[in-house]
């Protein structure tokens, strides 16, 4: 069986991802992590190229809707699929993956308007003292200049633990972003460390453990972690009540 291969060109803001090979079981969760690493830069949109997708398990297509899942939610960028193989094209254009957005050839795709960019703000935090102090500031005004005010306590404590576990873990600078989207508020800070965050079982008084992590799951209504080169993205979503 061939390998799957990926091939991805920035093209002004848009990514292009090219895919090659055979669509398996197997090879969905590269092309889920491919196509993830490539939400981290935030394009106006991601679009995957099948022609030279060979489609051997159509189950495996599902990747597809998933990542377009992830994407509304973070960063709020929209997937459009290169599909000419016209059973395919059928496929992940009907009901039972939820209608996504399918072009006949990368070139349409490219020339399809662009949705509305989130209002976004953001700041590079040093690791030093000051830092989660900085970032709830930031995320307390972003609220108050949007007119949410209601998300500027939980968006404030989301953003100063999830500097604060940057900082901490990571040791690194961290990359902190507020957006405005129109079903959540989305707060997204980025490190320089590979490692996943963990939430920690230990007692909450120990400041080593993660508690951070617990009070953003609480807080949260989604958070997750994207691979990103030479570190990864940690973001939490909390509702726009409008």
């Amino acid at each position: 069986m061939p390998p799957l291969s990926t091939e991805v060109d920035q093209i002004g803001t848009r990514t292009l991802v090219r895919l090659r090979g055979d669509l398996t079981l197997s090879s969905a969760p590269q092309v889920r992590l491919t196509l993830s690493k490539c939400l981290v830069d935030v394009p106006d949109a991601l679009i995957v190229d099948l022609a030279g997708l060979r489609v051997r398990e159509p189950v495996a297509l599902s990747v597809f809707r998933t990542v377009a899942w992830q994407a509304a939610v973070w960063p709020g960028t929209p997937l459009l699929l290169c599909v000419p193989a016209p059973e395919t094209a059928r496929l992940l254009s009907g009901d039972g993956l939820g209608r996504l957005e399918v072009f006949p050839t990368a070139a349409a795709a490219l020339t399809a308007r662009a949705g509305r960019r989130m209002p976004t703000v953001g700041d590079t935090v040093l690791p030093a003292a000051g830092a989660s102090r900085r970032a709830r500031d930031l995320a307390e005004q972003a609220c108050d200049r949007w007119n949410v005010p209601a998300l500027g306590v939980p968006a404030a404590l989301i953003a100063g633990e999830l500097v604060t576990n940057a900082i901490v873990h990571a040791r690194t600078m961290a990359d902190l972003r507020v957006s405005l989207g129109r079903r959540f508020l989305l707060i997204i800070v980025r490190d320089g460390s590979p490692d996943r965050p963990r939430l920690d079982t230990g007692p909450a008084d120990a400041p080593e453990t993660g508690r951070g992590l617990r009070l953003v799951e609480a807080i949260a209504r989604r958070w997750g972690v994207l691979p990103a080169p030479g570190g990864k993205v940690v973001w939490a979503g909390l509702p726009v009540d409008r």
